[in-house]
């Protein structure tokens, strides 16, 4: 077995299990088991679990910008806006648990607000930023930090993403889809001119 086959095979074998149960489920001698490998030659291709959990994450992060890029918006700023957050939303539903180690489980070389955001460095965020100062140059929305008002949005995307995905929200998908529409909404109409 190559190199970039093993790899692949070791991440193909780990997804499952953090789609189905979760992160604390991806354990190396679960993968290594699911490849036909040991624990340890998993080493070889990531430096520890954390890589592994690492790599996923980036793996979720690079299916997410697909979408976001593949997407054509149209519409006012508002709409497309909230057509962004939407699409944020159904990778969330589809892929709870990857969402979750993507935007809330604490991992080494996740990017970090400010500095990473404003180096152009979150592109699953860009797109957002590239709307706000759309809006903002055409007098749709005020005049602000774009950043904030973007960081802003991803807090209030992300958190109710997390409170449905908790079990903290008892409506079934389709009404917590109208609630995170509604409060997209509300949130720009606050940032208009």
């Amino acid at each position: 077995m190559n190199s970039v086959s093993t790899s692949c095979k070791i991440a193909n074998a780990a997804r499952p299990l953090l789609d189905k149960e979760g992160t604390e489920a991806v354990t190396l001698r679960r993968v290594a088991k699911a490849v036909g490998i040991t624990p340890m030659a998993i080493y070889r291709h990531f430096k520890d679990r954390a890589g592994l959990l690492n790599f996923l994450a980036d793996e979720g992060f690079e299916e997410l910008t697909a979408r976001l890029a593949a997407k054509r918006l149209s519409g006012d700023t508002e709409k497309r806006l909230t057509k962004l957050g939407e699409i944020h939303l159904e990778y969330a539903l589809q892929h709870p648990r990857l969402y979750e180690l993507m935007f809330l489980k604490p991992r080494g070389g996740a990017r970090r607000y400010p500095q990473d955001f404003r180096a152009g460095r979150s592109p699953t965020t860009n797109p957002t930023l590239e709307l706000i100062w759309e809006g903002m140059k055409s007098g749709y929305l005020r005049k602000d930090d774009a950043w904030e008002i973007v960081f802003e949005m991803s807090a209030l995307s992300h958190g109710l993403i997390m409170l449905y995905l908790g079990g903290r929200v008892g409506v079934p998908p389709t009404r917590f889809r109208a609630v995170y529409r509604r409060s997209f909404r509300r949130y720009i109409r606050g940032i208009r001119n």
